[in-house]
């Protein structure tokens, strides 16, 4: 009998779980982009001449990854409220989420670009490229490849960080879950099941990262 309620307590929870799911999908996969836009010139900015750009920069990252995402995501939400600037829920949580991540995938990008050799800028000089062009053209291709591994640790941390957004009220995998054990009381499987997906999704990039690096050691290769 307790296999047939789990069953039927699965089989009423799922289009839920999915549903959450999904938006936990929509929020990492958006926050990964919006990261990306942000942490890139937050990368260059690191690795330019230019001593004020890379203060500015460097005093980002360490507020960024200094302060737990949790209290970035109530200050958006429900601390700009007090100065005038209001978001939704959907798009605090969205904004916390990429603001976080850019400092992350910066300092990734950062340390691709540093590891690339000082001969490839001196190549680049040679054809008588800027350092612009030289980045653009010779380094940032190389150093992508290099990065790629760490853009998908955080895809996938972001993932798991999105379960944060839950305390403002969007409705992502983890408020999901919680509104389906206030509504059955069976914490313990509902809890699991939330982990199992998490984990599923987690998988699910592995994947695409392993499929990813392969094709692209591939094509260096040759």
């Amino acid at each position: 009998m307790e296999l047939l309620d789990l069953w039927e307590l699965f089989r009423d929870a799922a289009p839920i779980l999915l549903k959450g799911c999904g938006y936990t999908l929509m929020f990492a996969l958006g926050a990964m982009v919006g990261g990306t836009v942000l942490g890139f010139p937050l990368a260059i900015a690191r690795v330019l001449p230019n001593k004020a750009l890379r203060g500015a920069a460097a005093a980002y990252v360490s507020m960024m990854r200094g302060t737990p995402l949790l209290v970035q995501v109530f200050v958006i939400y429900y601390g700009l409220p007090s100065i005038g600037i209001e978001f939704s829920p959907f798009t605090a949580g969205l904004l916390a989420l990429s603001l976080n991540a850019a400092a992350y995938l910066s300092e990734t990008l950062r340390g691709a670009l540093n590891g690339v050799s000082r001969d490839q800028w001196a190549a680049g000089y040679s054809l008588g490229l800027t350092y612009a062009q030289a980045l653009r053209f010779v380094v940032l291709p190389q150093a992508l490849r290099t990065a790629l591994p760490g853009m998908s640790n955080t895809l996938i941390s972001l993932i798991k960080d999105t379960s944060l957004v839950s305390v403002i009220t969007v409705t992502e995998l983890m408020l999901a879950t919680k509104e389906l054990i206030a509504a059955t009381f069976r914490p313990l499987p509902l809890y699991l099941a939330a982990a199992a997906l998490y984990w599923l999704m987690s998988l699910a990039f592995e994947r695409l990262q392993a499929w990813q690096e392969k094709r692209l050691n591939r094509a260096h290769a040759r």
